[in-house]
């Protein structure tokens, strides 16, 4: 009878076992970060969506407004900020993430978080006032190649309140977009009509002007927040603060319709539009949705990555309006606006190179820190 062969297992020493469960966790964290990378970038390319087809739609809209009858300033105010509804839904698909034991993070008062709400909103209702008063008395292409302006705006609060550096190339952009303003202001002899005077035009001018600022502000108000107050990125507090500033901003224009005395002649604009009732209806409606989704992906991309690349991104519908506002609403495109569009573009393209090259440095200083821990252990 044939004795079976005794099995002999031998000892697999702790440090390679420690070293195979190193490994394999190593995997794991890897996995798990090409994952939230590729997240990221999905994430940021829907914001960048939503941001520039959001806006550029809502602009041209708006444009068609005054152009087919209507008149109300704070109803072009009003529009900018009162699609806030839509993002009702949004509450209930990304609720706030619970708070753990481990969270060293202290959430800030319902009180400060109100009266924050209230300051953005306010801030949020004069620049749409100041917006439509610009888009009322500028050709549509004009309107959208001045609101440039608010890059260089955006790049001087950043460096004031978000500690932004200040570069060259960041330099070479805020000058190169100014002059693209200037040109403009200077140009404004073969702007003027009948529909466009030379009054309206500098009223115009300087209301767009004063839209950027503080829309530039806001938007690096907005970062600030974001970073010390809130100090969360998630989806539910970028909803929250768009949605609580909005409603305040839609109240406020309610207030001025009746104040100014705008809301006893809708009915009357409403009538006299030219393309009738309905599609009066649906041009605020319409206006007020994009708008919303608009501000859906700037307030996306500054709590990602930040108010100046939010800016930056928003600059790239720059180009498209005025084309598009040559074919639909037949502006003039003479050498001066074209001569504008190109410094605009450059200095657009500046900002996207120095963002490109503070990638690379994030990039290569992480992968050095990497190598450092690696070989030290």
């Amino acid at each position: 009878m044939a004795q079976s062969t005794p099995q002999v297992e031998l000892p697999i020493p702790e440090s390679n076992r420690q070293i195979t469960e190193d490994e394999t966790n190593e995997k794991k964290k890897i996995g798990k970060k090409s994952n939230l990378n590729y997240g990221w970038w999905c994430r940021i390319f829907i914001y960048i969506i939503c941001l520039i087809g959001g806006q550029c739609a809502a602009t041209l809209l708006g444009r068609f407004y005054y152009d087919k009858g209507g008149n109300s300033k704070w109803m072009a105010a009003f529009v900018q900020s009162s699609g806030f509804p839509i993002l009702i839904p949004l509450f209930f698909f990304f609720k706030s993430p619970k708070k753990t034991d481990s969270s060293p993070l202290e959430k800030p008062s319902k009180f400060t978080l109100s009266m924050i709400y209230i300051a953005f909103g306010l801030l949020l209702a004069g620049d749409n006032l100041l917006y439509s008063y610009g888009m009322l008395f500028l050709p549509v292409s004009t309107f959208s190649l001045i609101s440039a302006s608010q890059l260089p705006f955006n790049a001087l609060f950043s460096l004031v309140l978000n500690a932004q550096k200040f570069t060259a190339l960041i330099l070479n952009s805020v000058v190169v977009v100014t002059i693209s303003a200037a040109l403009l202001a200077v140009n404004s002899e073969s702007e003027t009509s009948e529909q466009f005077s030379a009054g309206k035009y500098v009223i115009g001018f300087i209301c767009t002007v004063a839209a950027s600022s503080a829309y530039a502000l806001y938007l690096s108000l907005l970062e600030l927040t974001f970073k010390k107050v809130t100090k969360s990125e998630s989806f539910d507090t970028v909803v929250k603060m768009l949605f609580y500033p909005s409603l305040v901003a839609s109240c406020c224009c309610v207030v001025g319709l009746y104040v100014s005395g705008e809301m006893s002649i809708l009915t009357a604009e409403m009538n006299g539009f030219s393309k009738g009732e309905i599609s009066y209806l649906m041009t605020l409606i319409w206006t007020a949705i994009l708008w919303t989704i608009g501000w859906v992906g700037m307030m996306g991309l500054i709590s990602e990555v930040s108010s100046l690349f939010s800016n930056v991104i928003g600059t790239l519908g720059l180009p498209t309006v005025p084309v598009l506002a040559v074919f639909f609403f037949h502006d003039k495109m003479d050498g001066v606006k074209i001569i504008s569009l190109v410094l605009a573009v450059w200095g657009f393209l500046s900002y996207v190179y120095q963002n490109y090259l503070d990638d690379t440095k994030d990039k290569s200083t992480k992968s050095e820190d990497i190598e450092a821990t690696t070989t030290t252990h």
